[in-house]
């Protein structure tokens, strides 16, 4: 009896021999607890990892098939996808953080402005907005800033980039126009991209198909040759236009990741358009 109670007393041992004890089972109870509650714990980490994986996946659209790899591989597949494709995306929320003091120094300057209205308090408050996605606002303040005097062409192309995101092309003409006038590489040749692009959506056919013609020997910019791709879908120029969107997506191998990271967009547009043309 004294052994009984000796062993049943130990600290930290499973007392089996004790009256309390129902049986095997008992011994075994907790440790059934411990692994059960392990694996829902990672069985859990899982799920938000693949929830994490799929988000990113749908807001970046990388590789199609890496969606095959987070929802069969598990939280084994998610993990790799955020490594190599989520955490280099890491340097592109700089630009996130750097809202935060942009709209501070826009809050600054309207303030600013009231006292002292002058072209270059509105200019630079109109770059902020510009930057903000506010292109309405951004434009008013253009508006003031630009004056007979302005002689350089940055805020003529950046009043031109809010009118092309407003939707108004035939009011970004006339300002691209003097931009391109006063710096015909403004912008490594992205006015003349955009200026080509305003006349094909002017309907002015003649003038953009000449302009592209131009700018596409010059620039290698994604922007640019989507929008001719599309300015000669438009024109039924099918051939054509399947192979310039060809032509972003033949980029993409080559590319430097950060620098494929970037483009997306573009070759995202550029496959839908493929996909649209008939073949």
């Amino acid at each position: 009896m004294a052994l009984f109670v000796k062993a049943s007393e130990e600290p930290g041992r499973l007392s089996c021999n004790t009256p309390r004890s129902t049986g095997p089972a008992g011994c075994y109870s907790s440790n059934s607890s411990f692994q059960m509650g392990s694996i829902f714990y990672f069985f859990s980490w899982g799920i938000i990892l693949q929830a994490l994986a799929i988000v990113h996946f749908i807001r970046r659209r990388p590789d199609t098939w890496w969606i095959f790899v987070i929802i069969f591989g598990g939280a084994l597949g998610a993990i790799i996808y955020l490594l190599v494709e989520a955490v280099p995306d890491l340097g592109l929320l700089r630009q996130s953080f750097k809202a935060f003091p942009r709209r501070s120094r826009i809050r600054e300057l309207e303030s600013a402005v009231l006292d002292n209205p002058s072209a270059g308090n509105y200019e630079e408050l109109a770059d902020l907005l510009r930057e903000d996605g506010k292109y309405a606002r951004a434009r008013e303040c253009y508006n003031k800033a630009i004056s007979p005097r302005t002689d350089y062409p940055d805020p003529f192309y950046h009043r031109a980039i809010c009118s092309m995101e407003l939707g108004d092309a035939a009011a970004a003409i006339p300002d691209l126009e003097r931009a391109v006038v006063q710096d015909p590489k403004h912008g490594y040749y992205r006015a003349q991209g955009l200026l080509a692009h305003a006349y094909a959506l002017a309907g002015q056919t003649e003038k953009a198909n000449a302009l592209f013609q131009q700018v596409t020997e010059v620039s290698t910019l994604s922007e640019t040759q989507y929008n001719y791709a599309t300015f000669l879908a438009s024109q039924h120029r099918d051939a054509e236009a399947r192979q310039w969107a060809q032509r972003i997506l033949n980029k993409k191998p080559t590319m430097p990741g950060f620098l494929r990271r970037q483009e997306r967009p573009w070759f995202r547009r550029a496959s839908g358009l493929l996909r649209r043309l008939p073949a």
